[in-house]
């Protein structure tokens, strides 16, 4: 834990995450900062993912982000048992055991470049595309290509069946980079080669 008060707390994870998710912990919490459950050795609650910074790991190797969440209660809502991968945001009023949340507006990464916020290049940026399991480690890795990128995201070509919602990992050598994304959505080109539409989670990609 990096900082913690009855509303929400700052801590670091090895594994992506991005804002709207809902993430579940188990904290020693001191009991005057509880909401509920205040003789309970451990405090579990639910909370709502506001910002992913990347950060600097002890290795400085492993892959480490610094997380910002909102408590919203005790239960997570109805909607999240159907899909874990759902986003929300907070809907504006505290109830007694958090912030109240509503399902977050579903994002179409394959929109027209008319409805997009910002601008895609049809830039072919050559990748190392690594897909990560429920466990967040790597099991899949290829080399691939963008057809097209953005400061946000970017679509790419890929063999692999990557399920909405899943986290994937991209590096590009020319570019020295590498950002964490999730897929919104798959699609196939116009010469029938599959592709994935990946939003950038932890950065931006420097495009302009």
């Amino acid at each position: 834990m990096l900082d913690v008060t009855p509303f929400g707390a700052g801590f670091t994870l090895k594994r992506p995450t991005e804002a709207g998710r809902l993430l579940h912990m188990t904290i020693p919490m001191p009991r005057p900062l509880r909401v509920f459950d205040h003789v309970e050795d451990q405090y579990k609650i639910w909370g709502l993912v506001r910002y992913v910074i990347p950060a600097i790991s002890e290795d400085k190797k492993t892959p480490c982000f610094e997380v910002g969440v909102a408590f919203v209660g005790k239960r997570p809502p109805a909607s999240y048992e159907e899909d874990p991968a759902r986003r929300y945001e907070i809907a504006g009023s505290v109830t007694e055991v958090g912030i109240s949340i509503e399902e977050a507006g579903n994002v179409q990464p394959a929109q027209t470049s008319n409805q997009r916020t910002h601008t895609r290049h049809n830039i072919p940026v050559g990748m190392s595309l690594e897909v990560f399991n429920e466990k967040g480690e790597v099991a899949h890795t290829e080399s691939t290509v963008t057809e097209n990128i953005s400061r946000k995201g970017a679509t790419v070509y890929s063999t692999f069946d990557v399920p909405v919602g899943r986290f994937i990992r991209l590096t590009s050598s020319d570019y020295n980079l590498t950002v964490h994304g999730v897929v919104r959505s798959h699609s196939k080109g116009t010469s029938g080669m599959p592709r994935i539409h990946v939003e950038f989670v932890d950065r931006e990609w420097p495009v302009d």
